[in-house]
């Protein structure tokens, strides 16, 4: 895509050559198989593992646990360039790498380090983040899971929801209610008590494997325990954030992959004797969607340069998650309506970005609670409560 505002003159070398690898991945890999896979719901085996080879799980991590140790700018244009190829693609890589890998990293201890984070990095070993549960989604603190305290370790009941990975998993990083407050686990998939159904007949992410996890008297050992945990709620919030930052640069990556396809069909498309880019309205349009995805790189930019000095804080990163789904979202609809009937068609891609981004603008955070995040930076008031 154009790059209206001549951003590659603030990325480095490395990160150039990253956005330009992934996007040669998405483009060879992804998008040909992506309309199929969307239609039979599934995420194709070889995606996962050509991921892993890239570096693209756990890209921000020290090479030591198997990490790139990419900066977060580089790592938001891999979602980028990975959700233009398809959402479940990139969430796939966030839920392991921002979900799953980082609590490990940053709460886990060093043998739990050594012990998951390498086969994580390769694929060898798949993870899945259990907050959400089936009556609990926005209010965290709600949560009914609950993690006791036994000889050796400790007895999971609860069930959470909505859960990417969770049928494909080979561990969950769970969060529980215990007596002194929230804690982590990593819940390995031979536990006994521990179950993990797909969830069928969803019309959004299709090509992203998404389930449920049971715990019925699920014994998890001291060893699993998350000792850096210990700072409650904080810790499954941190990690949100880091998902919230990749799924910024993502959503634009639909935008873009919806934006290109309506420039392209609308000036190869002929009514009234020339192409209907040619008409003021349809210009309008084009014009309104490279604005919003060039205001949305800018501010994605700006996170990722903070996140690099470690000056970024949440309310920033709800900013940059609400505008880049609250407008990709808006540009899939519009570039849908400029191609009529052929807009619905997987063959042209944009009705599965925009079914996808239905998802986007939910998960990690619904576009209405972000709004009330910054509501309450500015006002100092929570109107949550």
């Amino acid at each position: 895509m154009e790059d209206f505002l001549l951003l590659d003159e603030f990325l480095t070398d490395e990160e150039k050559i990253i956005r330009e690898t992934v996007g040669e991945f998405a483009d060879r890999d992804v998008i040909p198989v992506m309309a199929e896979s969307f239609e039979k719901g599934v995420l194709p085996e070889n995606l996962i593992k050509k991921s892993a080879e890239l570096g693209l799980l756990g890209a921000t991590l020290p090479a030591k646990y198997g990490g790139s140790e990419a900066s977060y700018t580089a790592y938001g244009l891999i979602c980028q360039e990975l959700e233009r190829g398809d959402s479940g693609l990139r969430s796939f890589v966030s839920v392991q790498s921002s979900l799953c890998m980082y609590p490990i990293f940053r709460y886990g201890s060093e043998e739990q380090r050594e012990r998951f984070l390498p086969k994580m990095a390769t694929a060898e070993l798949i993870g899945c983040f259990g907050l959400t549960e089936p009556d609990v989604g926005s209010n965290p603190v709600a949560m009914k899971t609950t993690a006791k305290k036994v000889d050796g370790g400790w007895l999971l009941n609860g069930a959470k929801m909505w859960i990417t990975n969770a049928p494909i998993a080979d561990l969950a990083v769970v969060w529980a209610r215990t007596e002194e407050g929230i804690r982590g686990f990593i819940v390995e998939k031979e536990f006994g008590g521990f179950a993990r159904p797909e969830i069928k007949k969803k019309m959004s992410l299709r090509a992203s494997i998404t389930g449920e996890l049971v715990f019925d008297n699920c014994f998890v050992p001291d060893a699993n325990f998350l000792p850096g945990s210990t700072r409650g709620i904080g810790a499954p919030l941190s990690c949100l954030t880091q998902a919230r930052f990749g799924i910024a640069w993502g959503a634009i990556g639909a935008a873009i992959a919806c934006y290109e396809t309506a420039v392209t069909y609308t000036k190869e498309r002929i009514q009234f004797g020339k192409p209907i880019a040619s008409f003021q309205l349809i210009q309008k349009d084009l014009a309104n969607m490279l604005t919003e995805i060039t205001k949305a790189q800018l501010l994605n930019l700006r996170l990722g340069q903070l996140m690099d000095a470690g000056k970024a804080t949440p309310d920033m990163v709800s900013m940059g998650k609400m505008n880049s789904c609250r407008e990709a979202i808006k540009i899939a609809r519009d570039a849908r309506a400029l191609l009529g009937g052929n807009g619905i068609s997987l063959e042209f891609h944009i009705i599965r970005h925009m079914a996808n981004l239905e998802s986007v603008i939910t998960y990690e955070g619904t576009d209405n609670i972000h709004t009330l995040v910054l509501g309450k930076h500015i006002t100092g008031i929570n109107a949550f409560e």
